[in-house]
């Protein structure tokens, strides 16, 4: 079966991002890399990187720490249909999502991250699911053209997809983008861009070691 086990995200400013995700402590799930200097970017870029946390006090504290290094809070840590959630943009433009299943506090931030969920938006999920799905991905959850989610190897990424225009509802941003999505999905042995233009890569390490190569993982839509 093929997992995803790694997120790269190409960058502008690298020293710059190097700093933010050193300080907001996100670094651990993400490798960073120079973007193309001649590949625009423009508004949203149709994926959010999302982190499942045991607390609400665990939201609060990653919102915290992701606005103090830098980034701007697009939604601020707070109940929501699903739980407990908030939403970031990064400096490098990248938007991230915090959420919890627990609406009540229920003691202290643990520190601890149950699962890394990236969600592409997509312009057909149908078609999207199927080319996935040729590529050796299987279907852990499907809710037909709502929501689908890839089953994820132990300390891999789990993949999910969404609508594009409903996950930038969801992310707190108008839907409107084009260009370079700034992204590199890495799992696998080959080469290949899915329907939404999201590229692939062979991956190059291990699951643990993915985890904490930048320093030095429940549905999470609805947040």
């Amino acid at each position: 079966m093929t997992s995803l086990t790694q997120i790269t995200l190409e960058v502008t400013d690298l020293a710059a991002a190097e700093s933010f995700y050193a300080a907001s402590g996100l670094g651990a799930h993400v490798r960073l890399r120079a973007a193309a200097a001649d590949v625009p970017s423009e508004g949203f870029r149709g994926f959010t990187v999302s982190l499942t946390v045991p607390r609400p006090a665990d939201v609060r504290a990653l919102v915290e720490a992701a606005v103090a290094a830098g980034a701007t809070a697009l939604k601020p840590a707070a109940k929501s249909f699903w739980g407990y959630g908030g939403v970031v943009c990064a400096p490098d433009g990248t938007i991230w999502k915090f959420a919890s299943s627990e609406k009540k506090e229920c003691g202290p931030a643990t520190g601890r991250v149950e699962r890394l969920v990236l969600l592409l938006g997509t312009a057909d999920m149908t078609a999207t699911k199927e080319f996935y799905v040729a590529h050796g991905l299987a279907v852990a959850r499907s809710f037909g053209r709502k929501y689908v989610e890839f089953a994820a190897a132990e300390g891999s990424v789990t993949l999910a997809l969404y609508p594009r225009r409903a996950l930038a509802k969801d992310a707190g941003v108008p839907a409107d983008g084009g260009g370079a999505h700034r992204i590199a999905l890495g799992g696998g042995t080959a080469r290949f861009t899915d329907p939404d233009g999201f590229s692939w890569e062979p991956g190059t390490e291990t699951p643990a070691d993915t985890q904490s190569h930048a320093q030095t993982p429940s549905r999470t839509a609805g947040v």
